[in-house]
């Protein structure tokens, strides 16, 4: 059996689609992926012929001195925030595995009777629970 070599042909509507997609900054390589274009190239060639002189504009970004020390201490931050949730996880995990081992040793009833006295009893960091 041969295999038989399918040519596309594409509308020039669909072209300028896909040549506007590329200059809002999507990758050629994403394109012939999304619309099952089966070559680079021809996303290229259709770039050279229908894009404002074949090229992509670049997004510059103009900021002053005081706007990029706030967004590197809005980075700091966030990086804080991130850490802070983690260990929050890891700490809420290990509460729930010792909930469980006591239930496992005590029954569900201990943890009603003493539920009301747990709530007026300080945490280690010093804040009532």
């Amino acid at each position: 059996m041969s295999e038989t070599k399918v040519c596309k042909r594409y509308s020039e509507g669909f072209k300028r689609q896909i040549v506007a997609e590329y200059e809002a900054g999507a990758s050629t390589t994403a394109l012939c992926r999304k619309y099952g274009i089966g070559s680079e190239s021809t996303v290229s060639k259709w770039v050279k012929k229908y894009a404002a002189a074949g090229l992509r504009h670049d997004l510059v970004h103009i900021q002053t001195p005081a706007e990029a020390e706030q967004l590197r201490q809005l980075e700091q931050e966030r990086d804080l925030l991130r850490r802070a949730l983690a260990d929050l996880t890891v700490q809420k995990l290990l509460l729930e595995g010792q909930l469980q081992v006591y239930q496992e040793a005590y029954g569900d009833d201990v943890l009603k009777k003493n539920a009301r006295a747990s709530l007026n009893t300080p945490t280690p960091l010093g804040r009532e629970a």
